[in-house]
């Protein structure tokens, strides 16, 4: 009887071992045998979401190093696109500067407003825009900078580097800026306001104002005074190209071509301008200064396959944002606000906010302080306006309307732009100007002061503000207020919410 209990004892111990440890096999006992807690242990067999993963004795099969190895890289690649947007933005914005001329020599602008022929990340209809790119690669460049004008230089990683303008240390009067490379260590002449960068490329946008639309006063205080030529050279007018109802293509790619805009900053710019941390995860997939970005085919299949998922994952981070704190008022549906965080750096409490900053670089361009906190009465605040007031998304055949209510608090004024919900762009109708703003003097006011806009394919009836809008497409709008004033930071004014029209 003894020895029979003990068999089942022996066994029922077994037993429980077996299904404690998952099939594995205890080790003999040993002198330095101690308990393995069963929490460290690997199984033989494991069903995870990427199919049944082996191991004998806790060394993978090499078919479960292959899918382990197949997900890595993929998780990777969808995290890389997740980090790096901002610099595949610039990369696809260069290129559509590049399409016009080189680079330090062509200036794109608009004589006049920006149509929907241009694919530009929610461009604005109101402003006189330039774009350039600035390379440092062969030494310092002088800017010389016009005075009345809102003016950004940001680096090929799309961080903020100066400000130029009404917004820069010039003040608005106009000044001389000294760009520095990265690598540069020579004499630093006086008489300029000096910015040194970390890297070689940069993105230089240049804003001015109209009054009654008319463009010619501000592209000529531009023309006149904006000057880029190395420091030594003499000033140097810089070629001005007039984009006005011409098409250009600033995006980046969302499919696996992603992937090769980023490899070209990578290859550009020195690793000490960006985190070693991302420049690793690069490496992993890849992606590698001074090695050639050459994936094989089941590499590719796994870019393709992560270009999906990343793009997939940057359009529920702008879309679909989990945060409710993201409502630019308490319990509305319809506004967001375009800098999340309250910073330009996308930090709070030392901590990146990495979902926000995909958001905003995957949606808009332009980095500076001056779009985040701006002086009182001074600068701009951005509203993104995603759905209805009953928070559903907003549907191309039906009627919606926005009441502004009156006394906006806006020390220059107000503007209201739709956009297409995949270019992130102007919305292509027959509109050539898709917005509506406090600058255009046809714009129709109620009785009382206050504004009323309407979002439909037809236009109703009557004089009414309106924004064509195409049946079968979603849309999103933009609220940008100028020179917003205290009660609009104190929130004593807020916007409406955009209601369907039943």
């Amino acid at each position: 009887m003894i020895i029979k209990s003990l068999a089942i004892m022996a066994i029922t111990g077994l037993m429980v071992a077996s299904l404690t440890t998952a099939a594995w096999a205890a080790p003999p006992k040993y002198k330095m045998t101690t308990k393995i807690p069963a929490n460290v242990i690997t199984p033989d067999t494991m069903e995870t979401s990427i199919g049944t993963l082996k191991f004998n004795d806790g060394f993978p099969t090499e078919e479960t190093a292959q899918k382990v190895w197949d997900n890595l890289d993929f998780i990777r690649a969808v995290e890389v696109m997740i980090m790096t947007t901002p610099a595949a933005s610039l990369s696809g914005f260069r290129k559509g500067i590049r399409d016009f001329g080189p680079d330090n020599e062509t200036m794109i602008y608009w004589n006049g407003r920006l149509d929907p022929r241009g694919l530009l990340l929610t461009g604005n209809t109101t402003v006189i825009y330039g774009f350039m790119w600035v390379d440092l690669k062969d030494g310092p460049m002088v800017m010389e900078t016009p005075p009345n004008v809102l003016g950004i230089v940001d680096d090929f990683w799309f961080r903020y580097l100066c400000d130029f303008g009404n917004a820069g240390d010039d003040k608005g009067k106009g000044g001389k800026y000294l760009l520095l490379p990265p690598d540069y260590k020579g004499d630093i002449p006086e008489g300029y306001i000096v910015k040194q960068s970390k890297t070689y490329g940069h993105w230089l946008a240049i804003r001015g104002f109209m009054t009654d639309f008319k463009a010619e006063p501000i592209v000529k205080n531009m023309k006149d005074h904006f000057r880029l030529y190395p420091l030594g050279d003499a000033p140097k007018e810089v070629n001005w190209v007039d984009l006005n109802g011409k098409f250009i293509n600033t995006l980046h790619a969302s499919n696996g071509e992603f992937f090769a805009e980023v490899n070209k900053v990578v290859q550009e710019e020195p690793n000490s301008a960006f985190s070693p941390e991302i420049l690793g995860m690069l490496a992993s997939i890849g992606i590698e200064k001074g090695k050639p970005f050459a994936p094989d085919a089941r590499m590719k299949k796994i870019l393709d396959d992560a270009a999906n998922v990343g793009n997939a994952t940057q359009r529920v981070i702008q879309w679909n944002a989990r945060d409710k704190s993201f409502a630019a008022y308490p319990g509305s549906k319809t506004w967001e606000p375009g800098f999340a965080g309250g910073s330009h750096e996308f930090m709070r409490n030392g901590v990146r906010l990495i979902n926000e900053r995909e958001r905003f670089h995957f949606y808009a361009t332009g980095i500076t302080p001056a779009m985040v906190k701006p002086p009182v009465g001074a600068g701009s605040q951005y509203l993104e306006g995603l759905r209805d007031s009953q928070g559903r998304r907003f549907d191309g055949s039906k009627t919606y309307k926005l009441h502004i209510l009156p006394d906006v608090p806006a020390a220059n004024f107000w503007d209201v732009t739709i956009y297409d919900m995949q270019t992130r762009s102007l919305l292509q109708t027959d509109q050539a100007f898709p917005g509506v703003t406090s600058k255009d003097k046809a714009v129709i006011q109620n009785a009382d002061g206050s504004f009323d806009i309407y979002f439909s394919p037809e236009k109703p009836e009557g004089k009414v503000n309106w924004l064509q809008t195409i049946p079968g497409r979603s849309w999103h709008v933009l609220w940008r207020i100028y020179g917003p004033t205290q009660v609009w930071y104190d929130q004593k004014w807020k916007i409406s919410e955009i209601e369907l029209v039943k």
